[in-house]
């Protein structure tokens, strides 16, 4: 062979050469775990909703806004009502079962009549909230106050499920007297 040819086969060489390695550490850095010490900082989000996690995925705190807001959950799994009702924030156990939170809302109707409330209570655990500070106005009736409750010692799924039955009850004097027997 020449000598232009084996000079033009040894750059041929070193570019492949070159070329690979360049293209194995792309590759290969692609696939490295982000720094998780690393913080983002910023200077003001808008956002929806908020869920704090455990590494396990399971909820201890929602920060978010009325439509983005859960229902009561238990275990991690909903039950009672659907969300989108309290904006605000809904603090949880080490089991994934709601324990308290503070929510707020407040609106003047079309017709002038308004309401605002802002409610902060802690759950008693696998039971519903014993300590509640509240203010609560509805067109200048006002609640306010600090209220503690002592409450049966009964899961709050059972509670829940008493309710239900009571609710799928006919209209009548055994639905009242169960209703009036029934004190969450």
């Amino acid at each position: 062979m020449d000598t232009q040819l084996r000079r033009d086969v040894r750059w041929l060489k070193i570019y492949a050469l070159c070329s690979t390695a360049a293209f194995a550490v792309l590759a290969l850095s692609a696939f490295q775990k982000p720094n998780q010490s690393k913080k983002t900082k910023f200077g003001e989000i808008d956002v929806e909703r908020i869920n704090v996690v455990e590494k396990d995925g399971k909820l201890r705190l929602v920060i978010s806004n009325r439509d983005r807001s859960p229902g009561p959950i238990a275990y991690g799994k909903p039950f009672g009502y659907a969300g989108g009702s309290r904006p605000g924030m809904i603090f949880f156990n080490d089991e994934g079962s709601e324990n308290g939170g503070l929510t707020f809302d407040g609106k003047r109707q079309p017709n002038g009549k308004y309401s605002s409330t802002v409610h902060m209570s802690f759950d008693q655990y696998n039971e519903d909230q014993v300590i509640v500070l509240q203010y609560a106005d509805e067109n200048g009736h006002q609640r306010k106050g600090l209220q503690i409750s002592d409450r049966a010692d009964v899961p709050i799924l059972e509670v829940v499920k008493l309710q239900d039955s009571i609710q799928k009850m006919a209209a009548g004097p055994e639905k009242d007297a169960a209703m009036k027997r029934f004190k969450p």
